[in-house]
Parts: structure tokens; C-alpha cells; sequence
């Protein structure tokens, strides 16, 4: 067998083990009389770089990792201008959930080698035999960074108050609607806190990654409702009114310029010293604005950190040996790049369509859509965007997912089956190859992504090119990302878009609010909250219902019969055309330590571990 056979099924194994119920940690200390050894012994979690410790009373995840050196900075970028919130509830993009979850960790973890989940802010957990009830038991004595204890009355309130009370971004609670029922949360004590499920509900245990708030602080936010919650630790906010759990806490703001991160001396995870973690003083975030500022920073040593596209991996490649930086291949994307058409064929509340009709009818066209996704040369953009470091992708779980349905092949780009699709559906061409609908409607619409992300603005190029062959105008317009995400979750008002989701290779059900018709992220037929699942279309329909029954599959075959089902439904249908998945190759300064690329967790999943080497 080979190693990626091993490893694949190795994720099998642990996934099917969580899924049949079988608990990472069944047994917690119940004296104190017992022996630190004891303890370790019943509560190591599977993630062999961590486990559990008690010293003094206080219960702390210890790194097995090599003793480091105290001190030091690392540099990072994000593209673009910036968060939009600190607010780890009410993040809406990928830039804002990144900076909240270096401050906010949640109960439990997902580990970067194996997949499997294991504890965080929790010290252990048990599922009972019927997979409904999930008993949660909290470190003892770790605190938050203003030094009070870390409870679980802290727990309760997220869940009850922030999460199931509808505060900032719903997506979790929604995803976690099942028959139209919320778990139930209550604490037993300081550090007991039991979750019940209506059902048996296999994504369950990873949604406990979601961060834990602390109630002194947010309480009087939430009880000043959720206008006043969504401007709640805004980038407006100074950064010691921030109270984290995670091992950084906000030094410093600068819009469009950079985010610094200094370290929590009261994090709970400790070395084989005993010494508390981070290692590193800062992290610091530049905000680069685009992939070729990004780029020039790495190599005026402005950045220690830079993940590469396929043309710059080449000539990085070459000046490695004779450099301060090493290369990491951390394989496929965890993500997926798509094309997507607004299909939305309602009105605002005042009356005004959201998609001029005339387009409603082509984006809602089957044909219409199947043209433009045999429009699309795939293998044209690997090679000459991703340097051939990619492959064609073709539906929306990534390569290296273990739903990733293998029946559904790819195929060649085809201009000529294009052109008869169009024609089924009564599309022409006049004599200077400009496309008409049968109305006699000139093809033109608007083609957005996010302004500074130079791959998806080369994308957006070749689609252009790409869709005029068949005669179609595109108007081509990259704008900057909170424009954008306004645009398709807030206003709706937009044609077609070049994006990207971020994924799990290990739980499909993540991507629920993507593809429930009611869903927040539905972003090609989106609705509003008060129009539910209105005019919800037969295959929408369908979705609604594999994603429900594969959260509610407990068995990872069963799961996948439905998981299969709905890649099968998106790939018919083309509410998305996906792109391609490039080979992730990330770029580190030579000065860093403890690094252990995974192509789950990327280079710093481990940030408290990492240190920099020549620190005094």
C-alpha cells in the first residue's frame, strides 16, 4: 500500500471510529488523590505532539514538540484590506475568522496528521452509546487573559445565549438544525458541560471546535441585542478590551496596513518544562493588498511566511538551496474554485429584481449553464496560471476529500457541444459571432472576484476569453473583497462571480449552508431569512434532503451513499462550475522551528509550538 493509501484510509478508520460512537476520552479524574501519570494515562489524546497534564490543580494541554526558545516575531499577510470584525460570532470572510480564531479557541480540535478530533479547551469527552449525549469536561483551573477561570458556565452562555440565540453570523446554529430541532446545553458544576441531540448527529463532535466566548464580556453585549452584537468587537475596538482564550491576544490594529498579535502569558498549553506556550512574543499579519505585493514583501524578508502560486514555485524551487527559506508541498487545496451564477429570480423589498430577468432566464437555463462550463479550458488554466501545479477539478468536494465522489469524470473542454446546448435553447450568432438569446437579447453580463487576488483576476482573464469564444459579452470587473461578499450574501445585486470556499476533506456537512436552499451561503439562489425557501427548486429540494440524511448517517458508508448523491446533483445542474484544485506549496523562513506542515492543518496550525531560532 502506499503512503496517500495509507494515510486515506487511516482517516477512514478514525472517521467511521467517531462516527460508531467509539470516544476519544470515555473516563475523566474523579480524586485528586490520583497521580499526575494516572491522569495522563486516561485523558492522552490521539495527537501525538499534545496531552494532558495536572499540576497544581490546573489542567493543561502539554506540547511534545522540542523544547524551544522563549522570544521573536513571525510575519505573515492576508490579501486584501483587512478584517472586518474581530468578533469570532459574526465573521462573514475568511480574513476575519483567521484573526478571531488566533484568540478564541473552542473545546475541541481537529488533529492536523490523523483528522480525528480531539480536545482543546475541553480536557476530554463522552458520547453515549445512542450518539445523542455528549458530555464535555473542562480543564480545571486555565483562565482567561484578564485572569479570571474559564468555566462552564462560559460554555453554556455561547451556546445558549450567542449560537442557538441567533447572535452575528448564523451559520453554526443553523447547521445544526436537525428536524427542526437545536441541541439542548446544560453545565453540571464548574466543569461539566452535557449536549444532547435530538438525533444522532455525525458532524456533531467537530461543531464543538466553535470558540468559546467569556460571558462577563459578551453578556452585556448580547443582552443589548444583535444590532448592537454585530458592531461588538469591531476593528474599531481597542485591543485591551479584548478577553481571549487563545494563545495571542490583539497588540494592535493599523486598517490596511497590519494586525499584531502579542502572546497570552495566561495560555493553558505548557512544554515538557512546564514552561507556558507561546514561544513566539508577536504574530503579525500584513496586509499585502495583492499576490504580487505579497510576493515582493517574502523577498525583501518583510514576510516569513508566503504561500506560493504554481508560476512562482519554479524559481523558488531553484533559489531554495542557496536561501533562507525551505518549501513545504502540502498537497491539493483543502479548497475549491468555482464559477457561479446568480439564479436569483426575486425582488428586493422594494420591489426590484435582484437579476435583470433577461438574465434570470440565461443563468436558469440548464443549457445555458452546461455551455459555459464546456466553455471553460481547464487544462489551459493549470498550466499556464498554476504552472501545471494543479489538477482539473470538476466537483465541490476538493481532490483529497474522503466523500470526493470518483464516478464523476472529468472531461475535455468543447466548444462545439457548448454551441448545440445553445442552440437547444434557442441562443445565435449573427454574422460578427456576437450571441443573441431568441428574444433577440445581446449575451452580456458582469463577471466578478475579489480585486488583489492575482490567480482568481488571471482566472477571471481566461473565463473572459474563454466565453467570448461563444460570443458572449463579459464585462470582467474585480473588486475589493468586502465589496464583493456584500454583494453576494448582503444585496444579491451581481451576475456571475469567480470565488473560492474554504473546506474540510473530512466532513462535507460544513459546507451545509452552501448548498441548503435556506442556507446563508446559498449564494447562487440566496434568500432572505424571511423568505426561507421560497421558490426552492426541485434539485435544491434534493440537496436539502441528502444533506440531512448524511448528517444524520452515522456510518461513514452510509454517509457517503448520500454525500456521493448531492456531488452528483451539483455536477448535473452547474449552480457552481469548479475550476481547478492547485498543489499547495508554502515557502518558510529557514529561522523558524517545530514547523510541521499537514495538509489539513497548513504550516501554523501549531503556532504556540513554533520558535525562533537564535532568540536570546
Amino acid at each position: 500500500m502506499t503512503r496517500r493509501g495509507f494515510w486515506v484510509l487511516s482517516l477512514w478508520i478514525i472517521l467511521i471510529a467517531v462516527m460508531c460512537k467509539v470516544c476519544i476520552v470515555r473516563d475523566v479524574p474523579k480524586s485528586d488523590k490520583k497521580t499526575q501519570t494516572q491522569q495522563e494515562s486516561e485523558l492522552t489524546v490521539s495527537y501525538p505532539s499534545q496531552k494532558n497534564v495536572t499540576i497544581n490543580g490546573v489542567d493543561y494541554l502539554q506540547s511534545q514538540a522540542p523544547v524551544g526558545k522563549f522570544g521573536g516575531t513571525l510575519v505573515s499577510s492576508t490579501i486584501g484590506e483587512g478584517p472586518k470584525t474581530f468578533n469570532p460570532f459574526n465573521c462573514k470572510d475568511n480574513t476575519s475568522a483567521i484573526m478571531s480564531g488566533v484568540m478564541y479557541d473552542g473545546l475541541v480540535s481537529t488533529d492536523p496528521v490523523t483528522g480525528a478530533t480531539v480536545p482543546k479547551l475541553a480536557k476530554g469527552f463522552s458520547i453515549s452509546p445512542d450518539g445523542k449525549v455528549y458530555t464535555v469536561y473542562l480543564r480545571e483551573g486555565i483562565k482567561w487573559s484578564d485572569g479570571k477561570p474559564i468555566t462552564a458556565e462560559d460554555v453554556e452562555f455561547t451556546w445558549n445565549k450567542i449560537i442557538f440565540g441567533g447572535m452575528g453570523d448564523t451559520s453554526t446554529r443553523d447547521s445544526l438544525v436537525i428536524n427542526g430541532k437545536l441541541p439542548t446545553v446544560r453545565k453540571y458544576g464548574d466543569y461539566v458541560v452535557v449536549f444532547a441531540t435530538p438525533e444522532p448527529y455525525a458532524p456533531f463532535l467537530r461543531m464543538l471546535s466553535t470558540p468559546i466566548a467569556p460571558k462577563h464580556i459578551f453578556k452585556p453585549a448580547v443582552d443589548k441585542g444583535a444590532a448592537y452584537f454585530d458592531s461588538f468587537l469591531s476593528t474599531t475596538t481597542k485591543p485591551k478590551d479584548f478577553v481571549v482564550s487563545g494563545a495571542f491576544k490583539l497588540k494592535e490594529y493599523v486598517p490596511a496596513q497590519r494586525v499584531v498579535f502579542e502572546r497570552n502569558p495566561d495560555y493553558y498549553e505548557i512544554n515538557t518544562k512546564d514552561e507556558k506556550l507561546p514561544y513566539l512574543d508577536k504574530l503579525v499579519y500584513l496586509i499585502v493588498g495583492d499576490l504580487n505585493n505579497e510576493v515582493l514583501k517574502f523577498e525583501a524578508r518583510e514576510l516569513d511566511v508566503i504561500s506560493l502560486q504554481g508560476s512562482k514555485v519554479a524559481r523558488y524551487k531553484s533559489l531554495e538551496p542557496h536561501s533562507d527559506f525551505k518549501l513545504y508541498n502540502l498537497g491539493p487545496d483543502t479548497g475549491t474554485m468555482y464559477i457561479s451564477f446568480n439564479m436569483n429570480t426575486r425582488k428586493n423589498d422594494k420591489g426590484k429584481y435582484y437579476v435583470n430577468p433577461v438574465k434570470q432566464r440565461w443563468f436558469n437555463d440548464l443549457n445555458f449553464r452546461r455551455a459555459v462550463d464546456y466553455a471553460i479550458d481547464r487544462k489551459n488554466m493549470v498550466l499556464n496560471i498554476a504552472n501545471g501545479i494543479g489538477l482539473p477539478l470538476f466537483t465541490p468536494e476538493s481532490l483529497n476529500s474522503i466523500y470526493l465522489n470518483k464516478k464523476l469524470k472529468p472531461y475535455d473542454r468543447s466548444l462545439e457541444n457548448a454551441k448545440v446546448l445553445l442552440k437547444k435553447s434557442g441562443f445565435y450568432t449573427d454574422k460578427k459571432g456576437r450571441l443573441f438569446d431568441k428574444d433577440g437579447h445581446r449575451v452580456e453580463f458582469d463577471l466578478y472576484t475579489n480585486a488583489g487576488n492575482t490567480e482568481r483576476e488571471a482566472i477571471g482573464v481566461m473565463v473572459k476569453q474563454d466565453l467570448e469564444d461563444l460570443g458572449m459579452k463579459v464585462n470582467f470587473k474585480p473588486v475589493e473583497f468586502n465589496s464583493l461578499v456584500n454583494k453576494l450574501v448582503s444585496t444579491f445585486e451581481w451576475d456571475m462571480v469567480i470565488m473560492g470556499l474554504t473546506g474540510s476533506p473530512l466532513e462535507p456537512n460544513g459546507g451545509k449552508n452552501v448548498w441548503l436552499s435556506d442556507g446563508r451561503l446559498h449564494m447562487f439562489n440566496m434568500r432572505t431569512p424571511q423568505e426561507g425557501k421560497a421558490g426552492i427548486l426541485p434539485w435544491e429540494e434534493e440537496l436539502d434532503l441528502m444533506f440531512t440524511k448524511g448528517a444524520l448517517a452515522t456510518k461513514f458508508e452510509d454517509r457517503k451513499v448520500y454525500y456521493d448523491k448531492y456531488q452528483e446533483i451539483v455536477y448535473n445542474q452547474k449552480p457552481m462550475i469548479y475550476i481547478y484544485s492547485p498543489i499547495r506549496i508554502v515557502a518558510v523562513r529557514n529561522k523558524f522551528k517545530n514547523i510541521y506542515p499537514s495538509s489539513l492543518g497548513g504550516i501554523t496550525h501549531n503556532i504556540e509550538e513554533i520558535y525562533e531560532e537564535g532568540n536570546k
